[in-house]
């Protein structure tokens, strides 16, 4: 994918909330399209010195954030992958060989899709708690908002290192 696509808007006058989701799903799509159009081996290509700093691993990195930050922490889903984590800290990052950028990125469309469904059933100031610390879903909103920008702009280099692709 080479074409700016259409991202959504973030309103400048909306409230909370929908400036809040509206802005992760503005990071979302842009993760979208700077991952799309990639082959498997693009996606994997190592252009920093760390051999996990690739397209790929960032999207399954972001797929799993999504899961874990909204379905396990904010919905109660079970963790698991805290064993996985254990034995490998960079574990999501790890991306099988030739898994393709269509079915990260689907699978982390998913992922943000489901995220979505939690957010809307709760409110902002709904506490969860995840081993014994509380947050509000506001701050987990916000957090995820953080992390996906972060590495949007990883995604942002890494592609202009493949093969040319800038733009916002």
């Amino acid at each position: 994918m080479t074409e700016r696509p259409q991202r959504p808007k973030v309103p400048l006058t909306g409230d909370e909330r929908e400036v809040l989701t509206s802005l992760l799903d503005l990071h979302r799509a842009t993760v979208a399209w700077k991952a799309g159009g990639l082959t498997a081996e693009q996606a994997r290509r190592v252009h920093l010195p760390s051999e996990l700093t690739t397209v790929a691993g960032l999207v399954a990195h972001l797929t799993l954030n999504e899961w874990f930050w909204f379905g396990v922490v904010v919905d109660g889903e079970e963790d698991t992958w805290e064993e996985k984590l254990e034995q490998d800290p960079d574990a999501e990052f790890r991306v099988p060989p030739g898994t393709e950028v269509a079915t990260l990125l689907a699978d982390y469309e998913k992922q943000c899709a489901r995220s979505r469904e939690i957010v809307a059933n709760h409110g902002l100031d709904d506490l969860v708690t995840h081993k014994d610390e509380t947050f509000n879903v506001r701050w987990v909103l916000t957090h995820m908002i953080e992390e996906t920008a972060r590495h949007v702009g990883h995604l942002d280099v890494l592609r202009e290192l493949t093969d040319g692709l800038t733009g916002e």
